[in-house]
C-alpha cells in the first residue's frame, strides 16, 4: 500500500514536476565561464529553495574558494541511518550551439525525451532525489531514513574546492551511506549500479626548439624540428598493441577477481554492434582483455590534442619552434595520480629527443575507487532497482572519473552507492543533451524504495 500512494503521487504531481524542472534548467550555470557566474549563484539559490519548499531543514548556500556548496538537511529519523546525498548544480558549455535543435537552456521535451543542457548530466537527476524525498514527506510525514544533501557548483571543472570542503566539514557531512546519481544504466531497461571509478591523470607538454620558427630551406636539415620531436616523444608512450610504456606504469595497477570477470562476461555486450555505432573499422585496445574490462578496470594513456606549427589554408614552409600536446591517463586500483605523473615525467626525460627542451604541466587529478559490490547499502540499491525496473540490475565500473567519490569515500570512511538513470547516448557533454523521461518516472519510483531498503540493510 505504502508503494502504491508513492507511485500515485507522482503520477499526480508529473507535470508540475517536469516544469519545476524545466525551470531548474533553464538556469545557464555553466561553472567553467567567468560570464555565467552570476547564474551559477542563481542556480545554487534555486537548489537550496528546492529543498526549503519540501521540508528540508538548516539549508544553506555555503561559500568556497569558488562556486558554493548547497547543504541541507533531514534528521529526524531516530536511530535510523543517515544518508548524504551529492550531486552538481552546474554545467558543461554548450559549444557549438549550431548543433543544438533546441536552444540548450529553453528545455523542450520530444518524444518522452527532456532535452536540454544539465538535462541528464546532472540536474536531472539531483532534482529526481529532491523529488523522492518530497513524495515520501507528503504521503508519509516521515522518511525511513536521515539525509543530508550536498549539491555542488563545481563538478564539471573538477571539484576543485570540494576536497577542501568535505575537510573542512566532515563533522557536519558525517553519514552512513554517500548516494550519487551522477551515472547511467547498463542500457535501456538494464539498470546498474556502480561500484568502481577510474582516476585521472592530465598533464600538457610542452617542446621548445629554435628562437623562433624558422625557414625551412634555409635551417632544415640542421635545426630540430619542434613537431617532429614531440611525434616521436609521443610514440614512446605506447606500443602498437596499446600497452603502455612507460616503466612501472602498471605495478600497482589491481586485478580483476575472477567473480567480476564472469560477471562481466555475463552481461549483454555486442562488440560488433558497438563498433558500428562508433563507425570505426575494427577496436582497439589492450592485448589480452575484453572490451568492457579495457574500459572499466585497466588504466589507459591518450593523447587529447596535439597542436604546433602553421594551421592557416595554404602552406608555410617553416620549422615550427614549439609543439604542444595533452595527454590524459585514466587510473585504476591501487594506481596514485601523483606518482603516475612522476613516471611519466620520469619517462618523458629520458626518451626526449636531442635538440629540444620539454616542460610539462599537470591538470586534473582525481584517485580511482571501488566498493566492495557485495556491501549491503549496495545490494539493496539493486532490490531497490529490480522492484521499479522488473529486471536484475547489472553490477559494474565505469571508465570514467568522479574525482570527488574518493575524497568522500576516505574522508568520511563510508561506503559510495552510485545509481544512476541517464543513459550512455544521452548526449551529456555535448550538444542536444537529453533525458529519457521513463527513466525520470522509474528513477523517481527507485529510489523512494533504495530508502526503505537501505532502513533495513542497515539495522543495526
Amino acid at each position: 500500500m505504502k508503494h502504491t500512494v508513492i507511485e500515485s503521487y507522482f503520477k499526480e504531481h508529473r507535470e508540475k514536476h517536469l516544469d519545476e524542472l524545466k525551470e531548474y534548467l533553464a538556469i545557464p550555470s555553466i561553472s567553467s565561464l567567468s560570464d555565467h557566474k552570476q547564474d551559477v549563484a542563481k542556480g545554487a539559490e534555486w537548489t537550496a529553495d528546492a529543498l526549503r519548499k519540501i521540508g528540508i531543514e538548516n539549508v544553506e548556500i555555503m561559500p568556497t574558494a569558488g562556486h558554493p556548496v548547497v547543504y541541507g538537511e533531514w534528521l529526524k529519523a531516530e536511530g535510523k541511518p543517515t544518508v548524504l546525498i551529492y550531486g552538481h548544480y552546474d554545467v558543461q558549455p554548450v559549444d557549438p550551439l549550431h548543433l543544438w535543435d533546441t536552444p540548450p537552456f529553453e528545455p523542450a521535451i520530444r518524444d518522452e525525451k527532456l532535452y536540454a543542457r544539465g538535462a541528464s548530466d546532472d540536474k536531472g537527476q539531483v532534482f529526481m532525489h529532491i523529488k523522492a524525498i518530497e513524495a515520501l514527506l507528503k504521503t508519509e510525514g516521515t522518511l525511513p531514513v536521515n539525509v543530508k544533501f550536498c549539491i555542488e557548483g563545481e563538478e564539471e571543472i573538477g571539484s576543485v574546492n570540494l576536497d577542501q570542503f568535505v575537510e573542512q566539514y566532515k563533522d557536519k557531512l558525517k553519514a552512513d551511506v554517500l548516494v550519487i546519481s551522477d551515472t547511467t544504466l547498463y542500457a535501456k531497461g538494464k539498470p546498474a549500479i556502480c561500484y568502481g571509478l577510474r582516476g585521472l591523470c592530465g598533464m600538457q607538454i610542452d617542446v621548445k626548439g629554435a628562437k623562433g620558427d624558422l625557414h625551412s630551406g634555409l635551417y632544415g636539415g640542421a635545426v630540430q624540428n619542434a613537431l617532429h620531436a614531440i611525434v616521436q616523444l609521443l610514440s614512446t608512450l605506447r606500443n602498437d598493441q596499446g600497452k603502455i610504456m612507460v616503466k612501472g606504469f602498471y605495478d600497482k595497477v589491481q586485478e580483476l577477481t575472477e567473480e567480476e570477470r564472469k560477471a562481466y562476461e555475463a552481461l549483454p555486450f555486442d562488440a560488433e554492434q558497438y563498433r558500428c555505432e562508433l563507425e570505426v573499422p575494427e577496436l582497439f585496445g589492450e592485448e589480452g582483455f575484453s572490451t568492457l574490462e579495457r574500459t572499466w578496470v585497466r588504466p589507459t594513456l591518450e593523447i587529447n590534442g596535439v597542436y604546433g606549427g602553421f594551421q592557416g589554408e595554404g602552406i608555410k614552409t617553416v620549422l615550427p619552434a614549439e609543439a604542444h600536446a595533452k595527454i590524459t591517463c585514466r587510473l585504476v586500483p591501487d594506481q596514485d595520480p601523483q606518482e603516475i605523473a612522476e613516471l611519466i615525467i620520469e619517462h618523458i626525460k629520458e626518451h626526449t629527443p636531442p635538440g629540444v627542451t620539454v616542460t610539462t604541466s599537470l591538470f586534473d587529478q582525481g584517485k580511482p575507487f571501488v566498493t566492495p559490490f557485495d556491501h549491503p547499502a549496495i545490494q539493496a540499491a539493486g532490490r531497490a532497482y529490480q522492484k521499479a525496473y522488473g529486471v536484475e540490475p547489472a553490477y559494474t565500473r565505469m571508465g570514467g572519473s568522479i574525482p570527488i567519490v574518493e575524497t568522500f569515500g576516505t574522508l568520511l570512511d563510508i561506503p559510495v552507492v552510485l545509481m544512476g538513470f541517464g543513459l550512455p547516448e544521452e548526449n551529456f557533454h555535448a550538444p542536444n543533451e537529453h533525458f529519457h523521461l521513463e527513466n525520470f518516472d522509474q528513477g523517481l519510483r527507485t529510489l523512494c524504495y533504495y530508502w526503505y531498503e537501505l532502513e533495513e540493510a542497515l539495522k543495526n
